[in-house]
């Protein structure tokens, strides 16, 4: 006899024992009659072990067992309303881990104070490299600058003397720079060549590579200076309102005129020569 889980005796006791007689005295097997049924073979062993379990929920036992008693010409109401088929317990759920509010909050601090700090460790380096540079103290020297030596005093009352191509002491970084010094111009020197307009000209002035300088309609009154070099070919219009100093001496145009035009090209000396056409 089986028994359920208390040790009570199962009313269901003998079922499965009576759907296997029933089966062989129709000559069937197991196999055949769940061929018939369209069921697996084990559920047809299962049933007459009475493992309801392999089966599954009680709704699904009820009606493998109605399908096979009808099968078996076995009253089959009667068959799977004997059966006590225990229900399936419902699995507990509970939480494998539960994180406390006040460690949540932790955690979520702590993450933010690792990107500040991080953050803080890259940004300063760099705010005290650059930190010269936005103040604007860089001052640039040559490379062959020499550095001024230590200023020595034997007595007292002697001052030490300072080379003349000493650098001064600087307060601030010291960038080398490669330029050379630029020439200081006088404050008088006259361009290489100045074009005067004493009226409306038109002008068209190319420089030595033959680009154009300036194609327009220069107003009385003004002035176009080259340095040498810059100029190397002029065309201007009007000619009885126009004068030409080269190194500030004025320039005889009477050469360079036709139909009151004056035409000339600037050499490679900066002398002026005429133009034919």
């Amino acid at each position: 006899m089986t028994s359920t889980d208390t040790g009570m005796p199962d009313p269901a006791r003998g079922i499965g024992e009576k759907l296997r007689q029933a089966r062989v005295r129709a000559g069937l097997t197991p196999a055949e009659a769940g061929q018939r049924l369209k069921t697996p073979t084990h559920v047809i062993e299962a049933l007459e072990r009475e493992d309801w379990a392999r089966i599954g929920a009680p709704v699904f036992v009820r009606g493998h067992l109605r399908s096979y008693a009808r099968l078996l010409a076995l009253p089959e109401d009667a068959i799977a309303a004997s059966v006590a088929v225990p229900a399936p317990q419902v699995a507990e759920l509970v939480p494998r881990t539960y994180t406390p509010w006040a460690q949540r909050a932790a955690e979520a601090v702590t993450s933010r104070l690792v990107y500040v700090v991080i953050t803080a460790s890259i940004a300063v380096p760099i705010w005290l490299a650059t930190r010269s540079h936005l103040d604007g103290r860089v001052d640039t020297v040559p490379l062959d600058a020499a550095t001024a030596p230590a200023a020595a005093s034997g007595a007292p009352g002697h001052a030490a003397a300072t080379p003349a191509n000493a650098v001064p002491a600087q307060q601030g970084p010291l960038v080398a720079s490669m330029t050379p010094p630029m020439p200081v111009r006088a404050a008088t020197a006259e361009p290489g060549l100045a074009v005067s307009f004493g009226g409306e000209s038109w002008v068209k002035l190319t420089a030595a590579d033959g680009s154009v300088i300036e194609q327009a309609l220069i107003p009385a009154g003004e002035t176009r200076s080259f340095k040498a070099g810059e100029l190397g070919r002029a065309v201007i219009g009007n000619a009885e309102a126009v004068s030409v100093r080269l190194r500030g001496q004025p320039v005889d145009l009477t050469p360079y005129v036709r139909a009151n035009v004056v035409r000339f090209t600037v050499s490679s000396d900066g002398s002026l020569q005429p133009i034919d056409r």
